[in-house]
């Protein structure tokens, strides 16, 4: 991809504000109005530098609908923008949290060694109504921020640390999948 378009974010690719969640009938539309206007096929008699940037073109239309269709993905996308979250960032969980996920994994050790079915439906209960209020939460904070974008960045580090217990969650669903 040229320099010119790894610059650009999803958000102005698409002619919207950064958003939590932006109108998910505005993007597909986007999506679908860029797809059509940098098909390749309509610049196949163009110099190679114009069909390598209509290409990565393309390819940043496809990379910006996967990631602003998606809530996941969208939400770490927005963190990253506003230099919130880093790839590598190491982040260190409220204490009472850990307390209460240390429970959650004693549990599925001891399932482990000993299956209980009733058991392990109350974990997994346990895990489902930690997660609904995580998500309850973060569907709040995000209303709030783009409600009013522009004082809402004081909103971020809760939706952060909402992020970042959400990930951990995720991967003790994990550990009861298998």
């Amino acid at each position: 991809m040229s320099a010119a378009t790894t610059d650009i974010n999803y958000f102005d690719f698409y002619e919207l504000p950064i958003q939590f969640n932006p109108d998910q009938n505005t993007v597909k539309a986007k999506f679908y109005a860029l797809s059509k206007q940098f098909h390749p096929d309509f610049y196949a008699n163009e110099s190679e530098e114009k069909q390598q940037e209509v290409l990565d073109l393309s390819t940043l239309n496809n990379k910006a609908y996967q990631t602003l269709s998606n809530a996941k993905k969208r939400l770490k996308y927005v963190l990253e923008l506003k230099g919130i979250v880093e790839a590598d960032d190491s982040y260190q969980l409220p204490q009472s949290f850990l307390m209460e996920m240390m429970d959650i994994n004693e549990a599925l050790m001891d399932l482990e060694f000993e299956p209980d079915a009733e058991k392990l439906a109350q974990v997994k209960g346990d895990v489902d109504a930690i997660e609904k209020n995580l998500a309850d939460e973060l569907h709040d904070l995000m209303s709030q921020f783009d409600s009013n974008p522009t004082t809402s960045d004081a909103l971020l580090p809760l939706i952060k640390d909402n992020f970042y217990r959400q990930k951990y969650i995720d991967r003790i669903r994990e550990s009861l999948l298998r």
